[in-house]
């Protein structure tokens, strides 16, 4: 049994002296607002992304919230989604002013579900939003073709995805716009932090100036040794830019990102090794046109195959130490919801039998082999004990 001492924290962020000395550069220059470093920030991503544009915030959501902002959207508008999500996508679209619409998951890739899709799409609809769960692209050739047809702008959720690539182009490449997140838990990690990316400069720019109060210059400008620049007010904007000090971080974490991809899978395999002959369900073979960004490492307990259910598993993994994480209940579990859109859970039933039985053990850079080693021996334990 693990002690509080070695509890094993899920999704704990790797980060080296070269990130602790540029946070320590950025407080001692005085500068730790939006300046140099988040510019660069910005940069380094753009050119991993192979895009012209981008736009770094202080989290994902602000760049879902700000992307459909830029889109437009009146009351009415409806954006198309998945239920198998963090609120923060659905939050997002309501914030936007616009009405969210889910259509089903696959149950196999857990992604949303292109035929569903297309069911839901009516004279409202201006807009898909995908969701590339756990570092898996979506079937990107479906939904492109989708909005082609129908007209419809597609925002592409990619907080699990900042390495993933469907047939060779990266996901959030596919739209008008791609959001990332750089929260403690992701594979590129800033504490806080999102960012916004297109080849539309012109709407990039929008989204930089709604970031920062919707003023017509930001702190950098109007306070750097250029001189003094006075700022305008051009929008109703909101408070969502990204420090420098998140961006020191990110900056030598981007240079980690193959290395940290490489471990991750490792474990992976060494997970998918390891449980094969367990009464559980592994994450589906990974297609051969996508790269997978191992944000995730779920598995599926089924009571009846297992002998106890997810939530008893969550604990007990809990009891020996193992952090662990849900991803997710599916969204019309949750009562806000229900309450609102009058959404039933039995009305997306693919994503209502994942959300109950769904679980993810860790998957982090951090993890020591004897880590991964115990993991692996405590699922095996409690699986095997029931």
């Amino acid at each position: 049994m693990a002690t509080k001492d070695s509890f094993i924290t899920f999704g704990a962020p790797l980060f080296g002296d070269a990130e602790v000395q540029e946070v320590v550069q950025s407080i001692r220059s005085g500068w730790v607002g939006t300046g140099p470093k988040v510019h660069k920030f910005e940069e380094i991503f753009r050119a991993y992304k192979n895009v012209s544009s981008s736009a770094a915030v202080n989290s994902c959501t602000a760049g879902l919230h700000l992307s459909l902002k830029a889109l437009d959207l009146k009351p009415g508008d409806e954006v198309i989604t998945t239920p198998m999500t963090f609120c923060a996508t659905i939050n997002a679209i309501i914030h936007s002013g616009a009405t969210p619409i889910l259509a089903d998951i696959d149950p196999f890739s857990m992604n949303i579900d292109p035929a569903e899709v297309e069911k839901k799409i009516t004279k409202k609809t201006k807009c898909i939003l995908p969701v590339h769960f756990a570092g898996r692209a979506c079937d990107m050739d479906s939904l492109t073709e989708i909005s082609k047809i129908h007209n419809l702008s597609m925002i592409e959720d990619c907080a699990h995805a900042i390495e993933t690539t469907y047939k060779g182009k990266p996901a959030g490449t596919f739209g008008d716009f791609g959001c990332f997140s750089f929260y403690a838990t992701k594979n590129i990690a800033t504490g806080e932090g999102g960012m916004v990316i297109s080849n539309d400069e012109e709407k990039i720019g929008r989204i930089k100036m709604l970031a920062l109060h919707g003023m017509s210059k930001d702190a950098w400008k109007r306070f750097s040794d250029s001189g003094y620049q006075h700022y305008y007010v051009e929008e109703a904007g909101f408070k969502y830019n990204m420090m420098d000090i998140q961006a020191a971080l990110g900056i030598h974490q981007m240079a980690k990102i193959s290395q940290f991809r490489s471990y991750r899978e490792k474990i992976w395999k060494r997970y998918n090794e390891a449980f094969s002959d367990l009464p559980i369900t592994l994450p589906t073979e990974i297609e051969d046109h996508s790269e997978h960004a191992y944000h995730l490492y779920t598995i599926l307990i089924d009571e009846k195959k297992v002998g106890l259910t997810r939530d008893q598993m969550l604990n007990q993994l809990n009891s020996f130490g193992v952090g662990c994480g849900v991803h997710y209940l599916s969204i019309p579990d949750h009562p806000f919801y229900q309450k609102t859109y009058m959404w039933k859970p039995t009305d997306y039933p693919n994503a209502k039998k994942i959300g109950e039985q769904t679980l993810s053990i860790p998957l982090s850079p951090r993890l020591s082999h004897q880590q991964v080693d115990y993991i692996i021996s405590s699922v095996r334990n409690i699986v095997k004990c029931h």
